[in-house]
């Protein structure tokens, strides 16, 4: 017993343990020697619900290959761990471990293991960092491995490179009060085509480019060129970027403000400016162009040839080796600003028609779009919030928007955006209502509570702005969280939409598959793993006040409040990126083929490594759902796997 003690103080995390806690559990370990040469356990075995620790001699990993090569790809010292990943996760071994040499191990029992990891935070971060890291490893690999399938050796630079590697410092600057004529001077003289506009503390005001200069001076001058100052010219909205961030952000920006000009800030001061020009070098230009074309475009039929260049720029990206937050980011930006366009000429041809919109309104979009999670054009999510007209225009308001409605859902179908089969559409009355009759909705939904209202509720908490008059978007979320307190806060009865939603993960550790029919063997990655992590990171951000809708978003801002530990939603945010990641390269294969996406794959045909990627990323979503129960009270546990 002293010497298991005296092991115990001395490794990571147990030394940060109580004497009487490692005595305690001290009782249950043992000690287990194997000869050089022998196995502990073999690749595939079941798991043995034992953790190792090596307390003397070496232990060497070996993965075995499709072929029946056995190659070694780590080795296990004095005071190293294993074992611990498939404890953790219920697997099947997903390696080998044999002795090196004569191996002494302490042997933890899973139950002292688990034991310990609920009761001491200090253990169970130690060990979600293990999964995470391992997780994270082998995601970055098959991400390497799937631009090489793509397009070969694909350029790295908007998502390996920052903005201050490619921004121009020290910046050119002007002063309000300076003549134009100065600033054009000096835009000649050093060939650059923006200079940034400071105040009389060095702050970053506006800018001044040569369209402006273009557009002010020449094409409709309004005095004397020597007579105008730079406050004349220049643009006050200037777009600002973090110098640490990297590349692809700054493209999201300039896509999302229609600029091609970013001041750069590092440390509150400004450090320098990238332009779309500097992008192009770093060949990140299709994003940029794709969207230039989008808005260039006046006609349905244009938008609807550009749609397929967008579908296409997936493969790209992937090419490009961006993560799946990367992807959805760009890809949701793209589709943002093709339906943005759509609805502009639709309002447009109803002015022509019908006269302007009768009051203010704004467009939102649902389901994966709004969670800015769709990367292929897939169905149509959407609602239309109008303000609340006068009596006497309450039906010329409801006849104008659903006209409106009809008009953008058609025109969506054809860039693309199909139907959506449950009629979650603007083009349908329920789904375009006055913001008072949205309230109306949300209250009957929350305090009735059947399931036909959890369904319709769930739907409509993912909402997001595209288009239109902001503060009715605000106005219903704020509506939302006022009608959920007087209901006594966060809507427990949701879990109902959750009943269905398990793992697909058995008791062994092995993939649960149809078990029939045209997916016989194959998995559904949304509905059997994405969707149950997106309903449960919901909840939590509907008790968190939180209006954030892609989950990824919503789990950095959890973490930022302290809604749970870091390092669980570290885990949950790298198993909702793999898991996104194998949908996105499942469906861009299918695609080459001339099949529908459809989100299915099948594990069976993934690599032994892949396949123990894709089992830690589903490992996640008992873990989260057990801590969701935790939250919410009983009532979830009826629902959720104990």
């Amino acid at each position: 017993m002293e010497k298991v003690i005296r092991l115990l103080k001395s490794i990571v995390p147990f030394r940060s343990l109580d004497e009487a806690v490692l005595r305690e559990v001290g009782t249950e370990m043992y000690f287990k020697e194997f000869p050089a040469g022998v196995y502990v356990f073999r690749q595939g075995d079941p798991s043995q619900n034992l953790l190792y620790i090596v307390i003397e001699g070496t232990a060497e990993v070996t993965v075995r290959s499709g072929r029946g090569m056995e190659t070694v790809v780590g080795y296990r010292r004095k005071n190293d761990f294993f074992g611990e990943t498939v404890v953790l996760t219920d697997q099947k071994y997903p390696g080998s471990v044999r002795a090196k040499e004569d191996l002494t191990c302490l042997v933890v029992p899973r139950k002292i293991f688990e034991r310990l990891m609920h009761h001491y935070p200090d253990v169970a971060d130690f060990f979600s960092r293990v999964l995470l890291d391992r997780m994270r490893t082998l995601y970055e690999e098959i991400v390497a491995e799937q631009a090489h399938a793509v397009h070969g050796r694909g350029a790295e630079a908007l998502f390996r490179r920052r903005v201050k590697e490619l921004m121009s410092s020290p910046v050119i600057t002007c002063r309000l009060g300076d003549p134009v004529s100065r600033v054009a001077r000096v835009m000649a003289d050093r060939n650059i085509s923006a200079v940034i506009v400071v105040d009389g503390d060095g702050r970053p005001v506006g800018i001044v480019t040569e369209r402006d200069l273009v557009a002010e001076l020449i094409a409709r001058p309004v005095k004397k060129v020597e007579e105008c100052r730079v406050e004349t010219v220049m643009k006050p909205e200037l777009v600002t970027i973090a110098a640490s961030v990297y590349l692809h952000e700054a493209l999201l920006k300039m896509i999302k403000y229609g600029v091609k000009h970013l001041a750069v800030m590092e440390d509150g001061r400004l450090a320098g400016i990238i332009s779309v020009v500097d992008l192009v070098k770093a060949r990140g230009t299709g994003t940029f162009w794709v969207a230039h074309r989008i808005e260039s475009q006046q006609t349905i039929a244009g938008l609807s040839e550009v749609g397929r260049e967008v579908d296409n720029f997936l493969n790209a990206l992937v090419a490009e080796k961006a993560g799946a937050r990367e992807i959805m980011d760009i890809m949701s930006e793209l589709n943002d600003a093709l339906t943005r366009r759509v609805i502009a000429l639709c309002e447009q041809e109803m002015r022509e028609r019908y006269g302007p919109p009768p009051v203010d309104y704004c467009w939102v979009t649902m389901g994966s779009a709004g969670r800015r999670e769709q990367t292929l054009r897939t169905d149509q999510d959407n609602a239309i919030i109008y303000d609340d007209p006068e009596d006497a225009e309450t039906v010329e308001a409801a006849d104008y928007f659903h006209r409106l409605g009809i008009k953008i859902t058609d025109a969506l179908v054809r860039c693309g955006f199909a139907e959506c089969p449950g009629g979650v559409m603007s083009a349908y009355p329920e789904w375009c209502q006055s913001l008072a009759q949205w309230k109306e909705r949300v209250q009957r939904w929350i305090f009735r509570g059947e399931p036909e209202d959890v369904r319709m509720l769930t739907i409509l908490l993912d909402f997001r702005l595209v288009y239109g008059t902001e503060t009715l978007a605000e106005k219903l979320w704020r509506a939302v969280f006022q009608t959920l307190k007087a209901r006594g806060g966060a809507p427990h009865f949701m879990a109902g939409d959750d009943v269905h939603l398990r793992p697909p993960l058995s008791l062994f550790g092995g993939f649960v598959t149809e078990r029939s029919g045209k997916h016989k063997n194959q998995i559904n990655l949304k509905t059997a793993a994405c969707l149950p992590i997106v309903n449960c990171v919901r909840i939590f951000a509907l008790k968190y006040g939180l209006t954030e809708t892609s989950t990824l978003g919503r789990l950095r801002l959890l973490a930022g409040m302290g809604a749970m530990p870091r390092d669980d939603i570290e885990f949950i945010e790298a198993a909702y990126e793999t898991l996104m990641m194998f949908r996105i390269r499942s469906n861009l294969a299918k695609l080459d083929r001339n099949e529908t996406p459809d989100d299915y794959i099948n594990p069976f045909e993934l690599s032994k490594r892949e396949q123990a990627v894709l089992k830690d990323a589903f490992s996640v979503i008992p873990r989260l759902q057990k801590r969701t129960a935790g939250e919410f009270g009983e009532f979830w546990r009826l629902y959720l796997p104990s």
